[in-house]
């Protein structure tokens, strides 16, 4: 068919057709977005074509989603968790690499064989342009055991991480004990007011005054719990709603009294809250102090959302322009106040498409600069350049113009489209010279490349969940950043909405990255 003769319709198509058969389920496991893979290995391996570079296309918008819905909790994690991702990085990388010398020993493989093996069961094209460069004109041995063990090595790690948790019985959203992310999540419960200190006092001037970490944003009144108003002040055994971070809230309930129970709780009315993009430059760069809210308009400010990140604020705390504030007060103090703060509905899902490309630029920019290590120099990459950006940016916000927020359903697609762009690329390379690599080359090859993928999972995870009491979805996370598996992390967050994967990824990969391109070189010498 002449149609298959264009790069652009085959890439669609092997999109469509790889999506409905990895949205297959035989007894609740499917390959979900994975399935593109094998509808690719397919179409490479009958000849057809994609447009060239759609995989670096697709890596580059993959990570650069990824690090930013972690950026601002990817630095904390390091602090507190880093060192054993870094541990974890370094067993993955060293047993694989162990693995493959052992085995090509054995079985007498020449040095670029093993080390492209080993490249290819990582997925790492750094470490095979490392073995390239040290073999010089002999470095066909490292291009054949590349092909060789490159599918199974994107195949197998999608495989691992999406059917140990049904082997297990896990749930990769089960978390044992109170993480940082508990810790920091936004609640909010009704105290009934029991100390004597503060009967009588004015609760906008008290919450001013001591500058709480929590809002009370409702007071009690004929059976509700309504908007808090300027002339409100507290009363004994009086009820309030106190909103704020989970450590906060546990830290200061005790200020005012204790925590009512849940039975007999006053009425909530949902039509007392909003949220509203500021959009105003009058009311920028102003504290909460300066603008007075509950004295001027009579509403709240309960909780902001900046930059994809929902915070309780202070009175100290400046409002900016576009950040998302939760109101609270009666209905016509919100369309007071709307029309103050600029609001726009349209404004609340908007993407900036120049900080998008922007950010992209500089991240394929960074990971084409050449950095020296070892005697050697390495590359971060196009996959490692646009994730150290994305980190940067998701963490302090902006840079210069380029702003590191995309809305969440923005960024889930955006993250689901570079992936499957990545996997048909990738796949219609690997599946080109599949078949006639393992008819010249034989099975052991093929098995070799297997294990230098498989062992070093099972033996990560073990001392992951063992010695390093990892969680489940933590383990997966690392591992899928230490075998540099951009498809597997997908698999991952495409069964669960936990940050700790991503993050767990972030960390790990970096490190890894960096190992194997120093150990790939170091097989070429030794064997």
């Amino acid at each position: 068919m002449e149609i298959l003769g264009s790069p652009t319709f085959v890439l669609f198509m092997v999109l469509f057709v790889g999506l409905v058969f990895g949205n297959l389920s035989i007894k609740g496991i499917s390959l979900g977005s994975s399935g593109v893979l094998f509808a690719a290995l397919a179409a490479g391996h009958f000849g057809l074509q994609v447009p060239e570079g759609i995989a670096d296309v697709g890596t580059a918008i993959f990570v650069y989603c990824v690090g930013l819905g972690v950026g601002n909790r990817f630095f904390d994690s390091l602090k507190s968790r880093g060192k054993y991702l870094i541990i974890l990085a370094i067993l993955v990388v060293g047993v694989a690499w162990l693995t493959a010398w052992v085995l090509g020993r054995i079985l007498g493989m020449d040095a670029g064989t093993v080390a492209g093996l080993f490249a290819g069961a990582c997925t790492s094209t750094p470490a095979l342009a490392a073995a390239i460069e040290s073999q010089g004109t002999q470095a066909s041995g490292v291009n054949i055991g590349y092909a060789v063990a490159y599918p199974f090595g994107v195949v197998g790690v999608v495989l691992f991480v999406q059917l140990l948790p049904r082997i297990l019985r896990q749930n990769l959203d089960g978390n044992h004990g109170k993480s940082a992310e508990d810790k920091h999540t936004i609640i909010s419960r009704v105290v009934q007011v029991t100390n004597p200190e503060l009967i009588g006092c004015s609760i906008g001037s008290f919450c001013a005054e001591k500058n709480l970490r929590c809002r009370i944003t409702r007071i009690a009144r004929d059976g509700a719990l309504m908007p808090l108003q300027k002339d409100d002040a507290f009363t004994e055994n009086g009820e309030i709603l106190l909103v704020g971070e989970r450590e906060d809230l546990e830290r200061e309930v005790p200020c005012f009294g204790h925590v009512r129970s849940a039975k007999g709780r006053p009425r909530i009315y949902t039509d007392e809250r909003a949220e509203l993009i500021v959009l105003s430059r009058a009311m920028c760069n102003k504290t909460l102090r300066e603008l007075d809210t509950l004295g001027q308009y009579g509403i709240v400010i309960s909780r902001i959302t900046r930059l994809g990140l929902t915070f309780i604020p202070t009175a100290d705390t400046e409002v900016q322009r576009n950040d998302v504030l939760r109101v609270v007060g009666a209905p016509e103090a919100i369309e007071s106040f709307r029309r103050e703060c600029g609001h726009r509905s349209t404004a609340l899902n908007t993407a900036d498409i120049l900080s998008l490309m922007g950010g992209l630029m500089l991240g394929v920019l960074l990971g084409k600069m050449q950095f020296s290590f070892g005697g050697g120099s390495f590359s971060l990459g196009i996959a490692g350049g646009p994730l150290v950006v994305a980190l940067i940016l998701g963490h302090f916000g902006k840079l210069g113009p380029i702003v590191g927020y995309i809305p969440r359903p923005t960024r889930v697609l955006l993250m689901e489209f570079g992936l499957v762009l990545f996997l048909a690329g990738a796949g219609v390379k690997g599946g080109a010279s599949l078949v006639e690599t393992l008819r010249a080359n034989g099975l052991s090859m093929f098995l070799v490349g297997s294990a230098v993928t498989l062992v070093p999972m099972v033996v990560s995870y073990v001392v992951a969940r063992r010695l390093m009491r990892m969680s489940l979805a933590e383990t997966l996370g690392g591992i899928c950043g230490s075998m540099t598996s951009t498809p597997a992390l997908g698999a991952i967050t495409a069964k669960t909405d936990c940050q700790e994967p991503v993050i767990a990824y972030s960390t790990a990969y970096p490190a890894a990255l960096i190992l194997m391109t120093v150990l790939a070189k170091l097989l070429c010498d030794l064997i």
